[in-house]
């Protein structure tokens, strides 16, 4: 049975995201598209071969550079910094180009299918560092990835290097510093010894609640 506190399954919230993904604004929905959209997500749901890669260091050790007043704000204070790495593998990718060529809308849905899916596999990876900080009494920040703010996506190869996600999980680097499989996602956490702002007010509109047993412990991220 799912939790009390969370409010929606986890296959409306797939359906809801997708839609916000596909920018939808309150347009009617046929029951064709309906039907399609959970085709897709069923489709994603086999084809993915979800995998994660993640380190910790103390965070006067961290073994690459990020520069950018954004991350270090993001990570002062902090005592550990933990790097991750998600991707949903090269299968769904093949998928995309097959449906390009054959079906555009369902390389479309598909596309945003995959999108919410790798989010809630990084959301998942991130409610565990949440676990394992709290079990330690520390706190962590929410996750932060290259690209945001001003810490550059150029630092996506050291990062990436240092997971060894070449190797581990078959991510690799185009010129422009994308990553191929294309769904894939790399964050930064900090671990702090005090509760940390900019996390969500509640439990119930936290993204990482479907994840997170804190809550049946008695006890919270935030403290």
């Amino acid at each position: 049975m799912p939790r009390d506190w969370r409010l929606r399954s986890a296959a409306i919230l797939a359906h809801d995201e997708l839609l916000r993904y596909l920018g939808h604004a309150d347009q009617a929905i046929t029951p064709e598209l309906e039907a399609r959209i959970d085709a897709m997500v069923a489709r994603c749901e086999e084809i993915a071969r979800p995998a994660l890669v993640s380190r910790t260091f103390a965070a006067d050790q961290l073994p690459l550079e990020l520069p950018g007043n954004d991350i270090a704000r993001h990570l002062a204070g902090a005592v550990e910094v933990v790097l991750l790495a998600v991707t949903l593998g090269h299968e769904v990718d093949r998928e995309l180009r097959r449906l390009s060529f054959v079906d555009p809308l369902g390389q479309v849905l598909l596309d945003a299918a995959a999108t919410w899916m790798v989010e809630r596999e990084v959301d998942r990876a991130e409610a565990q560092v949440r676990l394992d900080a709290a079990g330690r009494g520390l706190f962590c920040s929410w996750r932060f990835s290259p690209g945001y703010g001003d810490l550059p996506l150029d630092v996506q190869g050291s990062l990436l290097a240092v997971l060894n996600a070449q190797r581990r999980l078959g991510i690799t680097l185009t010129a422009s510093n994308l990553m191929v499989p294309t769904k894939s996602v790399t964050a930064i956490v900090g671990v702090h010894p005090t509760p940390q702002p900019g996390l969500a007010s509640s439990c119930a509109v936290c993204s990482l609640a479907e994840f997170c047993v804190l809550r049946e412990r008695g006890v919270t991220c935030r403290g």
